[in-house]
């Protein structure tokens, strides 16, 4: 578990919130206390299996399954999948050519990552197979590697974060959701 540490230290240390859930109840759980409003939930295969919408609709959560552009500008939260991880950078990877995957990861102020820990790999050299069998797979036009909330600085180098994307970060680790780095 050695890479499974040193990602949840580098994630840390960018500004994630890395916590492991023991199952899908304890996910939805934390998301529901922790979205502050409406979620945005486009369609992915990590959520599809683990029945996402019902269950967070059951926990009380104001759900957003359609008409994401205008959902965007109101939600508090989107979740989604990650296709995987680099434990080096705290960096979560998303195939993120879905319209919806991309509202749901950049506009809301807080974001939810989806995470199975089998698919956090050492570094950007283990993740070229991935990549390439992404590109393989079909084009991917956008590839997101999500490093922590956003964040920008002004010249005379004062952090800002969350002006251009997600002010958190909360990459929920879940086993047994999926191995497979080519679906989130």
């Amino acid at each position: 578990m050695e890479t499974l540490e040193r990602f949840i230290t580098a994630a840390d240390r960018v500004g994630a919130r890395v916590v492991r859930c023991l199952d899908r109840t304890a996910l939805v759980d934390y998301i529901a206390r922790h979205a502050e409003g409406p979620v945005l939930l486009p369609d992915f295969a990590s959520g599809r299996r683990l029945g996402l919408a019902e269950a967070l609709r059951q926990s009380g959560c104001e759900v957003l399954t359609e008409h994401f552009r205008a959902g965007a500008a109101r939600a508090s939260a989107g979740v989604t999948g990650a296709n995987f991880a680099l434990a080096d950078t705290g960096t979560v990877v998303l195939d993120s050519t879905d319209e919806a995957l991309r509202l749901a990861s950049t506009l809301p102020q807080r974001h939810f990552v989806i995470l199975d820990p089998r698919k956090i790999l050492p570094d950007g050299l283990a993740a070229v197979g991935p990549l390439r069998a992404l590109q393989r797979r079909r084009s991917p036009d956008f590839i997101a590697f999500i490093t922590g909330p956003s964040r920008t600085a002004d010249i005379e180098r004062v952090l800002t974060i969350g002006v251009h994307g997600p002010a958190e970060l909360h990459i929920l680790l879940l086993e047994g959701v999926s191995e497979d780095p080519l679906e989130s």
